[in-house]
């Protein structure tokens, strides 16, 4: 597919270093140019703004698994995921797949199928995919052909995530919704239950497996991260291990610890969009006024990134600029990702333009290429083109 070679005029243009200019943007060979061309687009009445880029969403699950043996041709949930994210102004996104004990759409045979159909449609869609595994730290049995896997699947992307129902385990109680997680998992009740307390109990195992698992997959250039922080401590841990990123910290404390290190925070826009987690964790909100985030991600729903950056600037937080590159720059940088995120010349053409008056997207572009135009805009596009 060719990449556009045009100019928009009479938009409001978002520059993350200077806000909205009334400034014309061109682009050509997938990439922001520096003057202006032809044809020309009118987008007056629109915004134009850097692309979206999510680092890290499982909002796709619906596509792949919307019932039980219900997609049976993976590739095709896989591109009906990539037109939810383009219809939601989203450029480069992480699609977080799990590989856990749960089994079913989490299992790791689902998760290599997931990684499969994620590189055979790669080259044919829009939207930049990136996948990302979300391991489960107590599979001891998995970790020494985990390496090999990744590579295989083409995953440069991992989260480390622990799961497991431990106090419940430890006073010998029986996990919450037991019986409905080993039906998904086609496992018996009985037979998921002694699953759970054998990983249980080899916890001591799992720090001096994870420090190996880890180094290995450094040496692979692989990133790393970990999920739901809940301590200074816990955080420092992952830190020693090369493990920089901290995803959806529980606790100011640990989101603190993160940010005092350097490591980069990654916060759930459906925390901004809801005013708080669903879970009871830290709000995001306040993280944010203190300064303790780096990006906000999807999480479970694609079009939280952009709902929750025009919130953040509607409540005066922040302003637009600021808000915005907390879903454009700012995860780039995480991903290090250096030619996207901003509208400067020579970076990839990956912008969103939103209508001004009801901050709808109308058209998202990615590397130069169209993957989501509707309504009005679509007719100006048409318009400049004859």
């Amino acid at each position: 597919m060719t990449a556009l070679e045009l100019t928009f005029s009479g938009a409001q243009v978002l520059h993350l270093d200077r806000g909205l200019v009334g400034d014309d943007l061109s682009i050509a060979g997938g990439l922001i140019q520096e003057g202006g061309g032809t044809p020309v687009v009118d987008l007056s009445g629109y915004l134009v703004l850097p692309g979206i880029v999510d680092l890290h969403g499982d909002g796709f699950e619906r596509h792949i698994a919307p019932r039980r043996g219900a997609m049976k041709q993976m590739d095709q949930g896989i591109r009906a995921a990539e037109a939810e994210l383009a219809a939601n102004g989203i450029t480069t996104a992480v699609l977080a797949q799990f590989y856990s004990w749960e089994g079913g759409v989490r299992g790791p045979k689902f998760a290599a199928d997931v990684f499969r159909a994620i590189a055979a449609v790669k080259g044919s869609v829009v939207t930049d995919l990136i996948p990302q595994l979300r391991f489960e730290t107590h599979l001891l049995d998995d970790y020494a052909d985990l390496p090999g896997r990744i590579a295989d699947w083409q995953v440069p992307y991992v989260v480390f995530n622990d799961h497991l129902p431990h106090d419940r385990l430890a006073q010998g109680r029986t996990p919450p919704r037991l019986t409905g997680q080993a039906l998904k998992a086609g496992r018996s009740p009985e037979v998921h239950l002694k699953m759970l307390q054998d990983m249980h109990a080899r916890t001591s195992e799992v720090p001096a497996a994870l420090d190996a698992l880890c180094a290995a997959l450094a040496r692979q250039g692989v990133r790393l991260g970990s999920h739901d922080d809940a301590t200074a401590g816990g955080r420092s841990h992952w830190r020693a291990r090369g493990v920089r990123i901290a995803e959806f910290p529980e606790t100011l404390e640990a989101a603190e610890a993160a940010k005092a290190a350097g490591d980069h925070v990654i916060l759930g826009s459906p925390n901004v969009v809801r005013g708080g987690s669903h879970k009871g964790n830290v709000s995001a909100l306040d993280l944010i006024a203190m300064g303790l985030c780096d990006a906000l991600a999807s999480d479970y729903h694609y079009p939280s990134p952009r709902r929750a950056a025009l919130m953040l600037m509607k409540s005066g937080l922040m302003d637009l600029a600021g808000a915005w590159a907390l879903v454009s720059s700012g995860p780039a940088r995480v991903l290090g990702l250096g030619d996207r995120g901003s509208l400067k010349p020579g970076k990839r053409a990956d912008l969103v333009v939103l209508d001004a008056e009801t901050q709808r997207v109308a058209a998202t572009i990615a590397g130069g290429r169209v993957s989501f135009l509707s309504g009005d805009v679509a007719g100006r596009f048409v318009a400049a083109a004859r």
